[in-house]
């Protein structure tokens, strides 16, 4: 009896060569190539486009319109998502196990049983687990319906039979296909799934949302196209040791990116925050040394958060250690305080923190690190209310950060007395209730600082 034929498949892309190789000849990725049972040729209907066939249009002929969308009744959930569930749109989500995923989408598909037919596909838990949750829960469940099932075909005709206007798919990694022969969470069978259900989405106008795994690295694991075909990425970020969870959107075609969600884990599941900001400020009776309030952008939302910097002597190999910002920005953070501001820290250990777990990618966050670590180095705490944003450059100058009005009219909103910013983010009509210092250098803002 013949042995059957391998292939290799790369782990990152998808692609396949007939023998091992030490990087992927079509993304140049190192150590990726699986060995994987060749896949026997397919239906002539596996290859379909995910809409039909139009004739040549020229741009401008072609009407616009607003997508309409149906809210999911979580206000941070349809922030996240742009509005809402568009039809036909295809949402991924992905995050950490246990941390919230299937709860979270259990109570907004209980939500839209309302107003729509539904189905919650679960491949991972049986009915009866999918019940004891929504007892948990509170929730009513007599519109929801439920199918445990991992095999594709079965699934795409129960969606034929029931014609729901929103489906759940969790997860995509449990689902196989009878037309591949690899094992469910195959690079090959991830695809093919999300392909065939991608299509199935579009050619019916059903709204569906397709729960991935994570790797150990914290990326969706399966391969790259997976989120390059659906509509929208998701990720559930949070600690699963705190009560607090982070829904980012990394891409969305019908709404802005980088848009964040804030969730409370409670016992009757998850619940919108509608002021973020309170969770990432610490609650100190009295200014302390080293701690600087920020108004950073996540998305369309400004949201205060206290940076925190402890600076203690180190002795010759000083440490420099950052929770929630880049660490060779610290590194080069300290070394223009050092050059333009005359503040010293070679013999320091320096260690910045961002409070409540969040993590903070924008350089605007550079002008309240600083100020931060030059308060702990002096001993003296900033004054009560203040808040400080902007980008500092290698020559020392502070660069204006985006949405500035937005961030300064947040901080007046929740109390802030006092801001220093960029000289060009400075207000053209005064905030009501806020003094904004400008500063067009870092040693500017270092000035200001030991006068107060």
């Amino acid at each position: 009896m013949a042995s059957p034929k391998t292939q290799y498949v790369c782990s990152e892309c998808g692609a396949t060569s007939a023998k091992w190789l030490g990087r992927c000849p079509s993304c140049s990725a190192w150590n990726t190539l699986v060995e994987t049972a060749a896949e026997p040729a397919g239906g002539k209907n596996r290859y379909q486009a995910l809409a039909r066939s139009q004739p040549v249009t020229t741009l401008s002929e072609i009407e616009a319109r607003d997508f309409d969308r149906t809210p999911t009744s979580l206000e941070e959930l349809d922030r996240v998502l742009g509005g809402g569930i568009v039809s036909g749109g295809v949402v991924l989500i992905g995050g950490d196990p246990g941390i919230g995923k299937s709860t979270l989408l259990l109570q907004a598909i209980e939500a839209l049983s309302r107003r729509m037919k539904v189905l919650y596909v679960t491949g991972e838990e049986s009915g009866a687990q999918v019940a004891m949750r929504s007892r948990r829960l509170g929730l009513d469940g007599s519109q929801v319906r439920v199918l445990a099932e991992i095999g594709l075909e079965k699934i795409l005709a129960t969606i034929e039979v029931e014609q729901p206007d929103f489906c759940v798919i969790d997860s995509i990694q449990t689902l196989y296909s009878e037309q591949l022969s690899s094992a469910p969470g195959s690079v090959a069978q991830v695809r093919e799934c999300a392909a065939q259900l991608t299509r199935t989405a579009k050619s019916t106008g059903c709204a569906m949302v397709l729960v991935g795994h994570v790797t150990k690295e914290g990326a969706l694991a399966g391969p790259r196209v997976l989120e390059h075909i659906v509509d929208t990425v998701l990720y559930f970020e949070g600690d699963t040791h705190s009560s607090y969870r982070l829904v980012r959107a990394i891409k969305n075609r019908f709404g802005a990116v980088n848009e964040i969600g804030v969730f409370a884990m409670t016992e009757k599941g998850l619940k919108g925050v509608t002021n973020p900001s309170a969770i990432f400020l610490s609650t100190h009776g009295e200014p302390v040394p080293g701690s600087c309030v920020l108004v950073t952008l996540e998305g369309t939302r400004p949201m205060l958060v206290e940076l925190q910097a402890l600076v203690d002597s180190g002795g010759p190999s000083p440490r420099r250690l950052s929770v929630g910002l880049e660490r060779d920005r610290l590194a080069m953070l300290l070394a223009v305080l050092h050059r333009h501001a005359g503040v010293a820290t070679m013999d320091q250990d320096v260690f910045v923190n961002a409070v409540g777990g969040v993590r903070i990618s924008e350089p605007a966050a550079d002008l309240a690190v600083l100020l931060s670590i030059q308060s702990s180095l002096r001993g003296k705490p900033l004054p009560k209310g203040f808040i400080a944003f902007g980008e500092v450059g290698l020559a020392g100058e502070v660069r204006p950060a985006p949405r500035g009005q937005e961030r300064l009219k947040e901080a007046a909103k929740l109390g802030f007395s006092i801001a220093v910013v960029p000289q060009a983010n400075a207000p053209k009509k005064p905030i009501e209730g806020l003094t904004v210092h400008a500063v067009a250098r870092i040693e500017d803002a270092i000035e200001i600082l030991r006068g107060m």
